[in-house]
C-alpha cells in the first residue's frame, strides 16, 4: 500500500518560499543568523507548522527543536529526520532549510494518508550549524555528538552584539529544559542541497551520501608592531598583514599539494588593527578552514599549516596565536540506512549516485550517536552560500520522497 504513496510537492516548495520570506534579501536569497530576531520568527512558524500537523514539540538547552509524532510503537527510540533554520550572512533559501521542511513533509503525507508507524518520527532543527553568527558551526549536533561541552557551547559569543549564545537563547525564548545528550534516536536522516556542482553537472536528481570528509577550524592572530609607513624603513619593519599574506598564500598551497580531494580556505572574517591607511598594520585576526576525507592527509595539512605560520613568523618577529577551535573526523554513514536510502531509489525508479560531502553537516556529528545517512539534491551550478543559491522544484521533491520511502522502511509500518 505504501509504495504508491508519494509527497506534496507543491507543498512542500511553498514550505520552503514562506520561510525564504523570513529574512529575504533583495537579491532573492534570506539572511537569518542564529538566534537572530529573523530566527525566532522562523522557529515560531516551524512550531506553528508541527502543531498543525499534531507533533509534540521538545526544546532542549540549546535550542534544539524536536517534532515528534507518536507511532504504535513507542518504547522504540525515533527515526529523526531534519536539519537546521539558520543561514549564513546573505546566504541561499535552501541551505538546511530544505531538510528541515523535508521532515515536515514526510510527516504531512503520512497524515494525509492515515499511516502509522511502528517506531516515532521527529522532525529535529539543529542550533547554529552554519557557525557564522557564533563560531564553530554544527554547535548544538556537535554537543550531541560529544564534540563540544554544553557550558562552553552556551558561552560561545555572537559576532555581532557580544552576547553569548546563552543570553540569546533566553532573549528570543528558545532555551529549553529538555537535556541535549539525553535524546535517542534509533537512525537519523538528513536532506540536503549538495552544494558543490556534481550532481548538477551529470544531470543526476538523488545523491546517496555515504560519507562525509573531515575539517579543521582554526582562529590566528598575529601581532607585529603599528607604526608610520612613511618614516619606518622597509627593513626590520614587523607587518602583521604580510604575515598573514604569506599564510594565505601557504594554506592554498597545502590544499593544492593534496589535490584533487583537499580544500583550504582563509575565511571572510578578517580583522586588521590599528585601521589607518598610514599605519603599518599591527595587529591581524583572521580564520582558516582546511578540509580533507582522509583522516591521515588531514592531520598532515594541519602539521604543515602550524609549521608555516610558526616560519611566517619567526621571519618577519611576530607573535603567533594559532588555536584550532573545531575539528571533525571524517564520517563514514551507516550501511543500513545507506542501503535502505538505495531500496528507496529502486523502489521509486529515480536514478541516483553515491558521493562524499565535501560540506560538514549536523549529520556527521549525529553519526556518532546513531546509524546516518543523508540525500543530497542538485544545486544549480553548486552555489551555495549565496543569494543566487538556486535548486528545482522537481528535484526537491524527488528527494522527498526517498526520503519518505526509506524512513517507512527503517520506522516500519504498522498493520
Amino acid at each position: 500500500m505504501t509504495d504508491k504513496i508519494r509527497v506534496n510537492g507543491a507543498r512542500l516548495w511553498d514550505s520552503i518560499m514562506d520561510m525564504a520570506e523570513i529574512g529575504a534579501t533583495a537579491n532573492g536569497g534570506s539572511h537569518r543568523l542564529t538566534l537572530s530576531d529573523e530566527d525566532k520568527i522562523a522557529r515560531d512558524n516551524f512550531a506553528a507548522a508541527c502543531a498543525d500537523a499534531d507533533l509534540r514539540l521538545t526544546i532542549d538547552e540549546l535550542g534544539d527543536m524536536f517534532a515528534r509524532r507518536v507511532g504504535t510503537d513507542n518504547d522504540k527510540a525515533p527515526v529523526g529526520m531534519g536539519s537546521h533554520l539558520d543561514t549564513q550572512p546573505y546566504g541561499g533559501r535552501f541551505d538546511g532549510v530544505f531538510g528541515v521542511m523535508a521532515g515536515l513533509e514526510v510527516i504531512r503525507t503520512l497524515n494525509d494518508h492515515n499511516i502509522a508507524t511502528a517506531a516515532p518520527l521527529e522532525v529535529v532543527n539543529w542550533t547554529n550549524e552554519e557557525g557564522a553568527r557564533f563560531a564553530p558551526s554544527m554547535l548544538a549536533s556537535g554537543v550531541y555528538g560529544g564534540v563540544f561541552d554544553l557550558d562552553w557551547a552556551q558561552s560561545r559569543v555572537a559576532v555581532d552584539t557580544g552576547a553569548t549564545l546563552l543570553d540569546e537563547l533566553i532573549r528570543i525564548g528558545y532555551h529549553g529544559g529538555a537535556s541535549v545528550r539525553d535524546h535517542e534516536f534509533s537512525a537519523f536522516f538528513e536532506c540536503h542541497i549538495e552544494q558543490g556542482p556534481i550532481l548538477d553537472s551529470e544531470g543526476i536528481a538523488v545523491g546517496i551520501v555515504d560519507a562525509a570528509q573531515g575539517f579543521r577550524w582554526y582562529d590566528i592572530t598575529l601581532e607585529g608592531f603599528a607604526s608610520h609607513t612613511g618614516s619606518t624603513p622597509m627593513i626590520g619593519r614587523r607587518n602583521a598583514l604580510l604575515g598573514m599574506a604569506k599564510v594565505v598564500q601557504a594554506v592554498d598551497d597545502i590544499a593544492h599539494q593534496q589535490a584533487p580531494l583537499a580544500r583550504g580556505t582563509v575565511g571572510s572574517q578578517v580583522e586588521v588593527g590599528p585601521g589607518s591607511r598610514n599605519v603599518i598594520p599591527g595587529t591581524v585576526n583572521f580564520t582558516v578552514d582546511i578540509r580533507h576525507p582522509s583522516a591521515d592527509t588531514l592531520a598532515a595539512m594541519d602539521a604543515r599549516l602550524r609549521a608555516v605560520c610558526r616560519e611566517v613568523a619567526d621571519d618577519i618577529g611576530l607573535d603567533l596565536s594559532l588555536e584550532q577551535i573545531s575539528h571533525t573526523e571524517p564520517v563514514a554513514f551507516d550501511e543500513g540506512c545507506v542501503a535502505a536510502l538505495k531500496r528507496s531509489c529502486e523502489r521509486l525508479g529515480i536514478k541516483r549516485r553515491l558521493i562524499t560531502s565535501g560540506a560538514g553537516h549536523d549529520a556527521c556529528y549525529v553519526a556518532a550517536r546513531c546509524p546516518t545517512a543523508m540525500l543530497f539534491a542538485p544545486c544549480k551550478d553548486g552555489i551555495s552560500h549565496h543569494e543566487s543559491e538556486s535548486a528545482k522544484p522537481e528535484d526537491l521533491e524527488a528527494v522527498c520522497n526517498v526520503l519518505l520511502h526509506a524512513v517507512l522502511d527503517v520506522a516500519g509500518v504498522s498493520n
